[in-house]
Protein backbone atom coordinates (compact mmCIF):
# COMPACT_ATOMS: atom_id res chain seq x y z
CA UNK A 1 0.00 0.00 0.00
CA UNK A 2 1.13 3.46 -1.31
CA UNK A 3 1.55 6.22 1.71
CA UNK A 4 -0.26 8.79 -0.71
CA UNK A 5 -3.17 6.63 -1.12
CA UNK A 6 -4.61 6.48 2.53
CA UNK A 7 -8.16 6.73 3.07
CA UNK A 8 -9.63 10.53 4.11
CA UNK A 9 -12.90 10.67 5.40
CA UNK A 10 -14.52 14.20 5.37
CA UNK A 11 -16.65 15.09 8.25
CA UNK A 12 -19.10 17.66 8.19
CA UNK A 13 -18.32 20.02 11.07
CA UNK A 14 -21.24 19.47 14.65
CA UNK A 15 -23.51 22.48 14.98
CA UNK A 16 -24.35 22.86 18.17
CA UNK A 17 -27.50 24.46 19.43
CA UNK A 18 -29.34 23.37 17.10
CA UNK A 19 -32.31 21.42 18.79
CA UNK A 20 -32.46 18.25 20.01
CA UNK A 21 -32.26 16.13 16.99
CA UNK A 22 -29.38 16.92 16.24
CA UNK A 23 -27.55 15.54 19.62
CA UNK A 24 -26.03 18.78 20.31
CA UNK A 25 -29.14 20.95 21.17
CA UNK A 26 -30.20 22.65 24.25
CA UNK A 27 -26.96 23.55 26.25
CA UNK A 28 -24.89 22.21 23.19
CA UNK A 29 -22.52 19.80 24.94
CA UNK A 30 -21.70 22.23 28.16
CA UNK A 31 -23.74 21.08 30.54
CA UNK A 32 -25.98 22.88 32.53
CA UNK A 33 -24.82 26.58 34.09
CA UNK A 34 -22.13 27.60 35.70
CA UNK A 35 -18.73 29.41 34.39
CA UNK A 36 -17.74 26.56 32.01
CA UNK A 37 -21.27 26.80 30.38
CA UNK A 38 -21.00 30.69 29.53
CA UNK A 39 -19.05 31.72 26.31
CA UNK A 40 -15.53 34.08 26.52
CA UNK A 41 -14.93 32.66 29.86
CA UNK A 42 -11.24 31.11 29.97
CA UNK A 43 -10.14 29.87 33.43
CA UNK A 44 -6.40 29.77 32.67
CA UNK A 45 -3.67 28.47 35.35
CA UNK A 46 -6.25 27.59 37.57
CA UNK A 47 -5.54 24.36 39.41
CA UNK A 48 -9.46 23.43 41.31
CA UNK A 49 -7.94 25.57 44.21
CA UNK A 50 -4.22 24.13 44.59
CA UNK A 51 -1.52 26.14 44.33
CA UNK A 52 -1.08 26.77 40.62
CA UNK A 53 2.32 25.89 39.54
CA UNK A 54 4.01 29.63 38.84
CA UNK A 55 3.77 29.85 42.46
CA UNK A 56 4.55 26.63 43.44
CA UNK A 57 8.25 27.53 41.68
CA UNK A 58 10.72 29.66 43.41
CA UNK A 59 12.17 32.89 42.17
CA UNK A 60 15.11 33.17 39.82
CA UNK A 61 17.45 35.52 38.24
CA UNK A 62 17.79 39.23 39.14
CA UNK A 63 17.34 42.10 36.85
CA UNK A 64 19.38 45.41 38.03
CA UNK A 65 17.65 48.52 38.03
CA UNK A 66 20.78 50.27 36.35
CA UNK A 67 21.58 48.75 33.47
CA UNK A 68 25.65 48.34 32.40
CA UNK A 69 25.65 49.27 28.94
CA UNK A 70 29.45 48.31 28.10
CA UNK A 71 30.32 48.25 24.55
CA UNK A 72 32.28 45.32 24.08
CA UNK A 73 34.93 45.14 21.07
CA UNK A 74 37.89 42.56 20.17
CA UNK A 75 40.82 44.06 18.88
CA UNK A 76 40.24 42.15 15.56
CA UNK A 77 37.12 44.70 15.38
CA UNK A 78 39.31 47.10 15.43
CA UNK A 79 41.70 45.62 13.05
CA UNK A 80 38.49 45.60 10.56
CA UNK A 81 37.64 49.07 10.91
CA UNK A 82 41.04 50.32 10.14
CA UNK A 83 41.01 47.93 6.63
CA UNK A 84 37.61 48.97 5.61
CA UNK A 85 38.80 52.66 6.09
CA UNK A 86 35.74 53.36 8.98
CA UNK A 87 38.64 54.67 11.40
CA UNK A 88 42.52 55.56 11.13
CA UNK A 89 44.77 53.72 12.64
CA UNK A 90 46.10 57.42 13.95
CA UNK A 91 42.95 58.78 15.35
CA UNK A 92 41.45 58.08 18.99
CA UNK A 93 39.99 55.14 19.92
CA UNK A 94 36.97 56.30 22.31
CA UNK A 95 33.85 55.72 23.26
CA UNK A 96 33.27 59.23 21.51
CA UNK A 97 34.80 58.55 18.45
CA UNK A 98 33.50 55.06 18.00
CA UNK A 99 29.63 56.44 18.15
CA UNK A 100 30.57 59.65 16.30
CA UNK A 101 31.71 57.49 13.43
CA UNK A 102 27.95 55.36 14.15
CA UNK A 103 30.67 52.34 14.65
CA UNK A 104 28.40 51.54 18.07
CA UNK A 105 25.33 52.38 19.31
CA UNK A 106 24.45 56.00 21.28
CA UNK A 107 23.12 53.78 24.27
CA UNK A 108 26.62 52.63 25.21
CA UNK A 109 28.38 54.89 27.85
CA UNK A 110 31.57 52.79 28.61
CA UNK A 111 34.15 50.74 26.46
CA UNK A 112 35.88 47.44 27.03
CA UNK A 113 38.81 46.10 24.65
CA UNK A 114 39.08 42.21 24.02
CA UNK A 115 42.24 40.82 23.18
CA UNK A 116 40.82 38.61 20.11
CA UNK A 117 42.24 38.70 17.27
CA UNK A 118 46.02 40.35 16.07
CA UNK A 119 47.03 43.79 15.50
CA UNK A 120 49.70 45.57 13.58
CA UNK A 121 49.17 49.66 13.88
CA UNK A 122 50.13 51.30 16.64
CA UNK A 123 46.79 52.19 18.21
CA UNK A 124 45.78 55.34 20.36
CA UNK A 125 42.94 53.85 22.84
CA UNK A 126 40.88 55.48 25.40
CA UNK A 127 38.91 52.94 26.89
CA UNK A 128 37.21 51.88 30.65
CA UNK A 129 38.27 48.47 30.71
CA UNK A 130 40.79 46.50 28.66
CA UNK A 131 41.36 42.71 29.36
CA UNK A 132 45.41 41.71 29.88
CA UNK A 133 45.88 40.04 26.38
CA UNK A 134 44.69 42.95 24.77
CA UNK A 135 46.42 45.21 26.68
CA UNK A 136 49.67 42.79 25.57
CA UNK A 137 49.03 43.00 22.03
CA UNK A 138 48.46 46.51 21.76
CA UNK A 139 51.60 47.55 23.64
CA UNK A 140 53.68 45.22 21.42
CA UNK A 141 52.30 47.05 18.51
CA UNK A 142 53.43 49.69 19.90
CA UNK A 143 50.55 51.60 20.91
CA UNK A 144 49.23 53.91 23.82
CA UNK A 145 46.70 52.97 25.62
CA UNK A 146 44.35 55.23 28.36
CA UNK A 147 42.16 53.36 31.00
CA UNK A 148 39.42 56.28 31.63
CA UNK A 149 38.09 55.86 35.70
Amino acid sequence: MKLNTLVKTNYTKMRVGRGIGSGKGKTSGRGVKGQKSRSGVAIKSFEGGQMPLYRRLPKRGFKPLVKKNIAIINISDIEDFIKNKKIKAQDEISIKNLSLKKLIGKKYNKLKILGNGEIKEKLNIKANFISKSAKLKIEKAGGVINILK
